[in-house]
């Protein structure tokens, strides 16, 4: 009677096992995304800083290969990646498309080969593996291409670059309004215009430039005041 029993179980686990390991595999396959084919460079790349971003991508390459803020970024087959080395180390990165992106037009190696950015000429600068590396965070912080003659575009006006400096541009029509405790906000554009100061605290709210009327002195206007 044992023997029959002890037989059974063993038949049980040798038919379910397969069919366990079997879902597991099946399970594993279809989480599991595959990664891009590798891309042999004989040295490290070159790469040139696409106009208006702080975006960098090596133009020697078919496949699109990118470097912002300490990463190296690549797209294949609707998916993207990225890595801290530029020729490894790729894993999948599920908030696709990665921000900086929106930024890039998608013709700009075109405008590379072409040496022109927006009808304009376009001396686009060769930035070495290594120097981009050490340089990156600095020449971010310190807007270096923005002020180191406008990327290279002749002609082209420098702007504030990022959303951050995007937003303060829109809160700036023109001087800051400065608001003090207790004081309300203007209403309807009242008390203050884009480049004049605004109302003084405790001035009349007849002129935004007087202040106080000294002690002994009276508003005769129209009539109305003492004598």
């Amino acid at each position: 009677m044992r023997k029959a029993m002890l037989g059974t179980l063993f038949l049980l686990v040798a038919v379910l096992f397969p069919l366990s390991a079997s879902a597991q595999v099946g399970v594993s396959v279809n989480v599991n995304v595959p990664l891009p084919p590798p891309i042999v460079f004989a040295a490290p790349p070159e790469l040139v800083v696409i106009p208006e971003t702080y975006v960098y991508a090596v133009p020697d390459v078919e496949a699109d290969i990118f470097f912002s803020r300490g990463w190296w970024w690549r797209p294949w087959q609707g998916r993207w990646y990225r890595s801290r080395y530029y020729d490894r180390g790729w894993v999948y990165y599920r908030s696709a498309p990665p921000p900086f992106y929106r930024r890039v037009p998608p013709g700009w190696r075109d405008d590379y080969r072409a040496h022109r950015w927006k009808g304009r000429e376009w001396k686009h600068e060769r930035i070495p593996h290594g120097h981009l590396e050490r340089n990156w965070r600095a020449w971010q912080k310190t807007k270096h291409w923005q002020r180191h003659n406008t990327w290279g575009v002749r002609g082209m006006e420098a702007r504030p670059i990022g959303p951050r400096d995007s937003r303060r541009m829109e809160r700036r029509p023109g001087r800051p309004v400065q608001m003090r405790p207790g004081q309300p906000a203007p209403r309807g554009g009242q008390g203050f215009q884009p480049g004049r100061p605004g109302p003084r605290a405790g001035g009349p709210p007849g002129g935004p430039h007087r202040g106080p009327a000294p002690a002994g002195r009276h508003d005769n206007r129209g009539g109305r005041g003492r004598r």
